[in-house]
């Protein structure tokens, strides 16, 4: 063992122990408590099942890096060729495909770290798919920085792939293997490979919306009032007689007909070859209830007098709106949501981004300075029956807090009731 493995050894023995707070690296420390407040034992192994064949299988069909997947072990071929595995998986942390020679397989196949298995952070403690997720951002972690004994020999680096169009996480790309191959350029080669897949996300979007505006033109300059063109995921194609914003938010049930739009207000919906004909109306009755569904996939409802909108939530953006629901009329400051998300006061940047995103997605609902749900919307909230299945995977210390009240409902906001 090098002097370097043995200080890592040290220091998570220390902080584990209680005996120090202090981690090799700031946001090592961050993910050891994010994980020990989970309640995983550094010293045993994780219990996550593997998907069911036929689920994995649709999840492959199903991924948007299906396409992407032979471009990525082609680009990443001589760390396969050095003895690493490299391991693609889906947003959820699910290793979907996996590439490498037999030997450094049957090792993964040791730890669990096999097709459909979850890789989260609150599923396996302390690795790089899992970290990567919560920061958003690559990470390489090494050795004893793993939380779990039996994954101490083990070495990966690993960056996120994001859709630029839409901000999304789309998956992971990682490579793992026993810690003394793990390079320290193998980080960068990652982090390489994953903005190359995302640039080719990017130009698919790009020629989308190009045949998407060259069919809308005909129909705009035929019809009157204020109407935009957007695509599936709601951005500006063309727009007639109003001032529009590059993206604007589409409800999750999509539909033609009439719907509501955030910041825009009453609409109709007339389907487009990859996109929406939306025609504007002058009425907008302002939001009065906000219902976050924690039941299955997170979702967020927001309600008004002669409107409805709903969406799916990302895993950190329903992180978010927990925390909010639960500090009520006080707020969060962007340092406290940092708390709340990644134990760790600093990352108050990351916070800041994600809910400029948020805010996007649910208008005036939020406020800032503090971030705070805006006085007289009434707020609702829906649990799972059981504490595991409330965002299954997430570290995040707001999550884990909330998952130890199920023996009692959570209590009412200062603006409204939170029903469970």
């Amino acid at each position: 063992m090098d002097d370097a493995e043995l200080a890592r050894r040290r220091a998570r023995d220390a902080v584990l122990s209680g005996a120090s707070a202090r981690g090799p690296r700031a946001e090592i420390a961050a993910s050891w408590r994010r994980v020990a407040a989970v309640g995983l034992d550094p010293s045993g192994n994780a219990e996550i099942a593997p998907l069911p064949g036929a689920e994995l299988a649709h999840r492959r069909q199903t991924s948007a890096l299906a396409p992407l997947v032979p471009r990525l072990v082609e680009l990443l071929r001589p760390v396969v060729d050095a003895g690493q595995l490299v391991v693609i998986t889906d947003h959820d942390g699910r290793v979907l495909w996996r590439s490498g020679r037999p030997g450094v397989r049957r090792m993964a196949d040791a730890l669990g770290f096999v097709e459909g298995s979850a890789w989260t952070e609150g599923n396996v403690g302390t690795n790089a798919i899992g970290t990567a997720l919560v920061l958003g951002a690559p990470v390489a972690i090494k050795g004893a920085e793993h939380f779990v004994d039996s994954h101490a020999k083990w070495g990966c680096a690993a960056a996120p792939i994001t859709d630029p169009w839409t901000g999304a996480t789309l998956g992971v790309v990682d490579v793992s293997g026993p810690s003394r191959g793990l390079h320290p350029a193998e980080l960068a080669l990652v982090e390489m490979a994953a903005r190359v897949c995302s640039l080719e996300v990017l130009e698919r979007h790009h020629a989308v919306i190009e045949r998407l505006r060259s069919h809308a033109a005909p129909l705009l300059a035929r019809v009157g009032g204020k109407v935009l063109v957007v695509d599936h995921h709601g951005h500006l194609a063309a727009a007639t007689g109003v001032q529009a914003p590059g993206r604007i938010t589409l409800p999750g049930d999509m539909t033609v007909g009439r719907i509501w739009i955030p910041t825009m207000g009453a609409a109709v919906a007339e389907a487009l070859p990859g996109g929406w004909l939306l025609r504007l109306a002058d009425d907008e009755s302002p939001p009065t209830t906000l219902e976050l569904d924690l039941s299955g996939e997170p979702e967020v409802k927001v309600l008004g007098e002669a409107s409805a909108w709903s969406r799916r939530l990302s895993p950190r953006h329903a992180e978010i709106l927990v925390a909010l629901v639960r500090a009520g009329a006080a707020g969060r400051s962007a340092a406290e949501l940092a708390e709340d998300l990644f134990a760790d006061a600093s990352r108050v940047v990351t916070v800041r981004a994600e809910l400029s995103r948020l805010r996007r997605d649910v208008g005036s609902v939020l406020l800032a300075r503090p971030y705070r749900v805006a006085p007289g919307i009434d707020v609702r909230m829906t649990l799972p029956t059981q504490p595991a299945a409330l965002l299954p995977g997430s570290s995040a210390p707001v999550v884990v807090a909330l998952r130890g009240t199920f023996s009692a409902p959570p209590a009412p906001t200062g603006t409204g009731g939170v029903g469970t």
